[in-house]
């Protein structure tokens, strides 16, 4: 009896791999759907699915609790995005995902609560009072940063730029967002708790997309879900008790007519938001709020940033021409501001270095940066290649058919990845692969794409409405033998 059972599940596995052989896209099995292909490529899953992607523009993707069907093709992302938006919410699957972090936060929720949220926060961080803030904060800790890989670079030592650029930003979005000092970007580059969780936390809850055990381990409270329970325990302390401390010193300052010089940060307008009895704002909420801008803005800018500086360091070509445009710049803001410089000839003197890295930071304003048309289009080629979102899921309402006649059923879930349509020839030529920031360029002058072709940044609305945009500068000496510093600036105008 065991015999012909074997007999006929190996029976029904060969037909089923069989039945595949001139399937384009991953090959399934039984039960188990790609779960088994995807996992052993989970190191390497965006590159996984250029492979396939490359071959045709949409990939379906069969899993023990649902089908993703990943799409590459501008036209089939303009259909989800725009043309057929209210079909692809984010959906049950990706909030039950997402909420241990991102709670009822705008990118965790659909329908009304997010039209809601999205007008709230277009609002609020179009405001100037939140951009002039925003500016003097990033400022700081920009210079912070420059000030210790200025010290690295005198001793030759080796650094993680992107642990650094990690720690830069989220000092100053936490700032922004809570009001308070993290210290991560401390000269001695202390370990942080809140930061621990929160980049375990992420890393966790992004693994449940591809982990079919999540459920049972979460019901159980073992192994990776039990980690992101302390972890996510540590947030809500630390958030929690910024929340009180915040509305207290609101209070306060109300109380004996005080001004609160924290009252920009984006806690503290919430806070005010939420005393409109029809706000229905609780800790909760504004807990949600504070965390969805962390989370937008923290892992997207400092991983850009990372990308951005080593392409250029990769490309010597372009590290030269952006060179000269920020060497024009400063000229021509200086004349401007009729600003004299010190001189610094010897950059092994750290002192004036910093000084002078100072003086180039007052020259960057809201709106002289918009001049730097080069530097735009270098960080968009580094999203363009290395997006900071580099897939986006979408929950499916009802069956439909895309575009190019792939057939979506309600319940499953469609993903267009950035990461993959920035490397496919049909949608940016024979050169798709190669870091080419001149494709941005006409005449000189920045050029944008489609929203549908570069989407580095649908998904991020908060970043989207934010006044000023991550941007970085190289100073320094040319023909020098130090390496340049890298500062850390915002600009405005990038197509988020």
């Amino acid at each position: 009896m065991f015999l012909i059972v074997a007999c006929l599940f190996v029976s029904w596995v060969f037909v089923h791999r069989w039945n595949q052989r001139n399937k384009k896209g991953p090959k399934t099995w039984p039960i188990f759907g790609a779960a088994i292909e995807q996992l052993m490529n989970f190191d390497r899953m965006h590159d996984w699915l250029v492979n396939y992607l490359s071959e045709c523009q949409t990939v379906v993707v069969p899993m023990p609790s649902t089908t993703y069907t990943y799409i590459a093709d501008p036209a089939s992302v303009e259909h989800v995005l725009k043309t057929n938006f209210a079909n692809y919410p984010k959906g049950e699957t990706y909030h039950s995902y997402m909420e241990v972090l991102l709670g009822d936060g705008i990118f965790n929720v659909d329908g009304e609560l997010w039209r809601k949220q999205r007008k709230t926060a277009s609002f609020e961080f179009a405001s100037k009072n939140l951009r002039d803030f925003s500016t003097v904060v990033f400022r700081e800790y920009s210079l912070k940063l420059s000030a210790i890989l200025t010290e690295t670079s005198s001793h030759n030592q080796v650094v993680d730029m992107q642990e650094l650029l990690m720690r830069m930003t989220l000092d100053s979005i936490c700032k922004v967002g809570f009001g308070v000092e993290i210290g991560t970007l401390a000269p001695d580059l202390p370990e942080n708790q809140f930061a621990q969780a929160f980049d375990t936390a992420n890393i966790i809850v992004t693994l449940r997309f591809i982990d079919p055990l999540w459920r049972i381990k979460k019901l159980f409270n073992a192994g990776s879900e039990a980690l992101l329970d302390k972890s996510i325990k540590i947030i809500n302390d630390f958030t929690y008790s910024v929340i009180r401390r915040r509305k207290a010193e609101l209070e306060e300052a109300q109380a004996t007519d005080k001004d609160n010089k924290m009252k920009h940060d984006i806690l503290s307008r919430f806070i005010e938001l939420g005393e409109d009895p029809e706000s229905k704002m609780t800790d909760k909420s504004l807990r949600d709020v504070v965390l969805n801008f962390v989370i937008a803005g923290r892992d997207t800018t400092a991983t850009t940033l990372s990308w951005a500086v080593y392409m250029i360091m990769t490309h010597s070509h372009v590290a030269e021409k952006l060179y000269m445009e920020l060497k024009a710049f400063e000229n021509e803001r200086a004349k401007e501001e009729n600003a004299t410089f010190v001189e610094c000839d010897d950059v092994d003197d750290i002192e004036l270095f910093n000084k002078r890295v100072k003086q180039y930071a007052g020259l960057l304003n809201y709106d002289s940066l918009g001049k730097l048309h080069y530097l735009h289009a270098v960080i968009t080629e580094t999203l363009r290649l290395y997006p900071a979102v580099p897939q986006d899921p979408k929950g499916i309402l009802e069956d439909d058919v895309l575009p190019d006649g792939t057939k979506v059923k309600a319940g499953g879930m469609v993903t267009y990845v950035p990461y993959s349509m920035g490397r496919m020839e049909y949608n940016w030529g024979y050169d798709a692969a190669l870091f080419k920031p001149e494709r941005w360029l006409k005449d000189g002058l920045f050029q944008n794409s489609s929203p549908f072709k570069f989407t580095a940044f649908q998904v991020s609305l908060f970043l989207n409405h934010f006044a000023t945009k991550p941007n970085f500068f190289i100073v320094g000496t040319k023909g020098s033998s130090r390496p340049a510093g890298v500062f850390i600036g915002w600009t405005k105008n990038l197509p988020w």
